[in-house]
């Protein structure tokens, strides 16, 4: 089969796309030589090592970002994108990120260990000490001879001067300087005299910070029984110092001010403390008072002589409601009473004697003669009139 004969343009094109489509975005360190930056704005050079060097380009919108002074002999890591320049078959890396290689190394170094550490909780807000609002006496950790200690100094003694000050010297920059801020911070714990801890320094690079984000140092810090505050560098500056410590400052003389109340503020808190104080009186005398009242109410209510009066009146009560309920039963009792006794009158057998009647009873079993039947010549008979009774003795029946 005949080859395709392909142009040059052709080839490149294929070229840059296979590149582009094969390789990832790298990271690649190396040397800056060969520094351009035209009027567009766009950096053009070369990274190089010790055997070999490529061509890089980082278009205006990507540079405006890099913070730091780009020249010749700069040594950096960047991530860039593989491609090749079409009109000139030129194998170039499109440069999307650089850093310096110091700084870069040690940035990489902070953030794994800030997350390492954040994943163990040490920059949990309930691991967080509170710190007193008038301290008996304050520890500084920080460098004896630096400027950090003299505007701690000066800010304690302009705010609050009859706080006494604890000062435990160490570096605060150098190889050695993590272990001794360590030592002090275990020196002061140790002592326990001081109510907290300020840990300062002045601002300086990444690298002059670099003793505040070892890990012994915040391994340290977190296991302070006394609260530490941090105000080191300046206000863009953060240490893993300061996730760690109980309460974080932008800068030493801020962590001085944070760390003791104004004369001022001590006024104004104790005027408030009276006041609420004065409030809590009342409200704990009305509160008093309230239940005295309601004892001596209880008291008057429950008292014998009390009880005594109220049940004498209930007795007066009960006794008048019986004679009232006695006389409306009696005066009943003698209305029905006179009732029966005029309707047994109305068929009492006397009420006929009173008409001319009588009544005839046997004498010895006082039954009633009722017919001529009911007795026979020589019987004793007894004859009930209105007015007395009449024995007699039966001589003659007459039929």
């Amino acid at each position: 089969m005949e080859q395709p004969i392909l142009s040059v343009t052709q080839l490149n094109q294929q070229a840059k796309s296979l590149l582009e489509t094969n390789f990832p975005r790298v990271l690649i360190e190396g040397e800056i030589s060969n520094f351009v930056q035209p009027a567009s704005g766009h950096w053009y050079f070369s990274l190089k090592d010790d055997t070999a060097q490529v061509r890089c380009a980082m278009f205006r919108f990507k540079n405006n970002r890099v913070r730091f002074n780009v020249k010749n002999g700069t040594h950096v890591i960047a991530k860039a994108k593989v491609s090749l320049y079409q009109g000139r078959g030129d194998f170039q890396l499109l440069i999307e990120d650089l850093e310096d290689a110091g700084t870069g190394a040690l940035q990489r170094a902070f953030n794994e260990l800030k997350l390492k550490l954040e994943k163990e909780g040490l920059f949990a807000d309930a691991h967080k000490r509170s710190l007193p609002y008038l301290p008996q006496q304050i520890g500084i950790i920080t460098s004896a001879t630096g400027a950090a200690i003299r505007d701690i100094i000066k800010v304690l003694h302009r705010r609050c001067p009859m706080v006494p000050i604890v000062i435990y010297p160490t570096l605060v920059q150098g190889e050695q300087a993590a272990e001794q801020i360590v030592n002090a911070i275990n020196t002061a714990n140790a002592r326990n005299e001081c109510d907290v801890l300020v840990l300062a320094r002045g601002g300086g690079s990444l690298e002059d910070l670099w003793p505040f984000n070892e890990e012994a140092v915040a391994r340290a810090i977190f296991a302070s029984a006394l609260p530490i505050i941090s105000g080191i560098g300046h206000q863009i500056d953060y240490t893993i110092a300061d996730f760690v410590a109980d309460v974080r400052t932008a800068t030493p003389s801020a962590a001085a001010e944070r760390v003791t109340p104004t004369s001022e503020e001590m006024l104004l808190q104790l005027q408030l403390g009276f006041q609420r104080l004065s409030q809590a009186c009342l409200r704990q005398y009305e509160h008093l008072s309230q239940s005295l009242d309601w004892l001596n109410k209880r008291l008057i209510q429950t008292h014998p002589l009390k009880q005594l009066k109220q049940l004498s009146e209930k007795y007066q009560q009960l006794h008048q409601r019986l004679i009232r309920a006695i006389t409306l039963h009696l005066t009943k009792t003698q209305e029905r009473f006179r009732y029966l006794t005029q309707a047994l009158q109305l068929v009492s057998p006397l009420a006929t004697l009173g008409r001319g009647y009588a009544i005839v009873q046997r004498e010895d079993d006082k039954t009633l003669v009722t017919t001529k039947d009911n007795i026979k010549i020589g019987d004793n008979i007894e004859v009930r009139l209105q007015d007395g009774v009449l024995r007699c003795l039966v001589e003659n029946q007459q039929g």
